[in-house]
């Protein structure tokens, strides 16, 4: 495989501090939802349907609140958000262990409200770091950290909160989260590059670049987004279904590694890949998944189609937003990306749950693929008719005389 692509974009001049920052700095972000899950389980004695209330109150926050921070850091710069959410992060992580529910519920809507940017930053940064022709393995790395972290995060606060207490782990992770707030303050990445004009600029209307196709790729990223939630559900749901639950974990690692080498491959060749392609056929590789649930090794193989897809598809997706977001609103841009990312794991796994409930847990796999397909062929249309357009432009051009 040709590393050439990685070689080149390890190379440029802060990328490579930015990618290994990032990774570290993801991990406690990652643990936040299973901690708070077993906090409001274990300590406060409530049920689960109360620890999803606290969970999507921080949903709704971040999904509110990021392409507000990312307007922030268009115009104020990156260390003013990241002192404030460093700030509010570590009043949330320090006071939570000591509330009750009814006082949670509202803290944690203020804490997604101001969390930390990490994600959409990064995004941002890359953005920022690479020329448009080495974004792609840029991104295929960035998405490839988040995997990383995703198998790291969570696992480490199951295994803290079951072990020492779920209190205690709530506390590790606002220490884990302040210090990546601690670490990006101090390595101040570039929200601008060199021949981007630097400071507040005029406004740029959303009129001019919140136009459909960026909509549609938001779309996208949250149709994706909305598949890959729910497969985490019905993973659990089909392996507990055939007595096979507690192999789970290796289940759920196997396609993460899916992701992982499907994310090397997609940024090492040479040819680009829409993220209406990729979407699509991530979630028409999601659909038959669950026929392969009798037994854990037949799921893990029927998952790796569409977990070759799930690092390739979002990275996609935020080199797109990259490319069509003007420098001086990309930071509200990604955040917008990183809210239609929030909002599709969101809907995603109660969708899926909701569907085994009232059917059987390989319609989980196929309902949440089918919805995202069909948000991807909605979307068909509005990308046959831009590729229609810029061959139209480009035709004059190749089709005019040569002169001397």
């Amino acid at each position: 495989m040709n590393m050439t692509p990685y070689r080149q974009v390890l190379a440029l001049p802060g990328l490579r501090s930015l990618l290994l920052v990032s990774v570290l700095a993801r991990i406690p972000l990652t643990a936040t939802g299973v901690t708070l899950t077993f906090f409001v389980v274990l300590d406060l004695g409530r049920g689960y349907g109360a620890a999803g209330l606290v969970g999507a109150a921080m949903t709704v926050g971040a999904a509110l609140g990021s392409p507000l921070l990312g307007r922030l850091v268009d115009r104020r710069g990156l260390r003013p958000v990241v002192a404030l959410t460093t700030v509010a992060e570590a009043v949330f992580w320090a006071s939570a262990p000591t509330l009750s529910l009814a006082v949670l519920l509202p803290a944690a809507f203020l804490a997604g409200l101001l969390a930390l940017p990490i994600f959409s930053v990064i995004r941002q940064s890359i953005a920022t770091l690479a020329p448009e022709d080495r974004r792609r393995p840029a991104y295929a790395l960035d998405s490839m950290s988040v995997e990383l972290s995703f198998m790291v995060g969570p696992a480490l606060a199951v295994a803290l909160a079951t072990t020492v207490s779920a209190r205690v782990t709530l506390w590790a992770v606002g220490i884990g989260v302040v210090a990546s707030g601690i670490a990006f303050w101090l390595l101040n990445p570039p929200t601008r590059s060199a021949d981007e004009p630097a400071g507040p600029q005029p406004r740029t209307p959303r009129r001019e670049w919140l136009t459909p196709r960026m909509l549609a790729v938001l779309a996208v990223s949250g149709a994706a987004t909305l598949v890959l939630g729910g497969t985490d559900v019905a993973v659990v749901a089909v392996l507990r279904a055939s007595g096979e639950v507690g192999w789970t974990g290796a289940v759920l690692t196997m396609w993460a590694v899916a992701s992982l080498i499907g994310g090397f491959a997609y940024g090492a060749v040479r040819r680009t890949f829409s993220p209406l392609a990729l979407a699509a056929a991530l979630s028409l590789c999601t659909i038959p998944v669950g026929l392969g649930g009798d037994h854990w090794w037949l799921l893990c193989l029927a998952l790796i189609p569409a977990g070759a897809l799930c690092a390739p598809t979002i990275a996609a997706t935020s080199d797109a937003v990259s490319r069509l977001a003007p420098a001086g609103v990309r930071g509200e841009a990604m955040g917008l990306h990183g809210s239609a990312v929030t909002v599709g794991i969101a809907l995603g796994a109660p969708l899926a749950g909701a569907v085994i409930d009232a059917s059987l847990p390989l319609w989980g796999f196929a309902v949440t693929g089918a919805i995202g397909l069909a948000v991807t062929l909605a979307v068909l249309p509005l990308e046959l008719r831009h590729r229609r357009e810029t061959a139209a432009l480009s035709e004059p051009a190749e089709l005019a005389p040569a002169t001397t």
